[in-house]
């Protein structure tokens, strides 16, 4: 697995002026409630969670230290979607953490070309497991499935010592008919318009 490395400074100045200088502003998260203010160069990080995703797990060096965690939440600007903020987890290597993976379906063009569609339920899975070995996503092949299976946990092929915390029979994703998944939007369509028929006049 690719060493990420990251340099953290210690910040005392208030967000705003931290992101006018080209910085993002973070916090890093020990062990009980310690916790310390940083800011991190906006390109290297951003360049870390475009090509890593927002659950990348890294070394972050500050000052003579270099400790290893993980990226537990992004702030973004509503309006911009940039970065405003970042919260990194620090760990020990060996420590077993929960994390919430993204779920990266493959294999879309091959259910088009059965006419079949991919209706996803839930795109992310709640794990736990030694903080080294844990993936950033979990990577779904629905290539082969048929009309009306649905994707479970059974189909995540995740390193052995990682194991899901979501329900045993959690569905994440449903495999339908085109044609079924175009009536359904129908019947949608035919419900709206009679509620809007029967409503009465104000």
């Amino acid at each position: 697995m690719e060493e990420i490395i990251i340099k953290a400074m210690e910040r005392t100045e208030k967000p705003n002026k931290v992101r006018n200088a080209g910085f993002i502003p973070g916090v890093l998260s020990g062990p009980g409630k310690t916790s310390t203010s940083v800011k991190f160069e906006s390109a290297v990080l951003n360049k870390i969670i475009t090509k890593h995703g927002a659950n990348a797990k890294l070394w972050v060096v500050l000052g003579d230290k270099k400790q290893f965690g993980f990226i537990n939440e992004v702030q973004r600007h509503p309006v911009e979607g940039k970065i405003i903020h970042i919260s990194i987890q620090l760990v020990a290597e060996n420590q077993t953490v929960k994390m919430h993976l993204p779920i990266n379906f493959l294999g879309h063009a091959e259910l088009v070309h059965k006419l079949l569609q991919l209706q996803v339920c839930k795109s992310t899975v709640e794990v736990t497991g030694n903080a080294t070995i844990i993936p950033d996503e979990v990577v779904v092949d629905v290539s082969e499935k048929k009309s009306g299976e649905n994707v479970t946990s059974i189909d995540f092929h995740l390193p052995e010592g990682i194991k899901t915390l979501d329900p045993e029979n959690e569905i994440y994703a449903i495999i339908k008919a085109v044609k079924e998944v175009v009536e359904e939007v129908v019947e949608e369509k035919e419900v709206v318009e009679e509620a809007e028929e029967i409503k009465p006049a104000e």
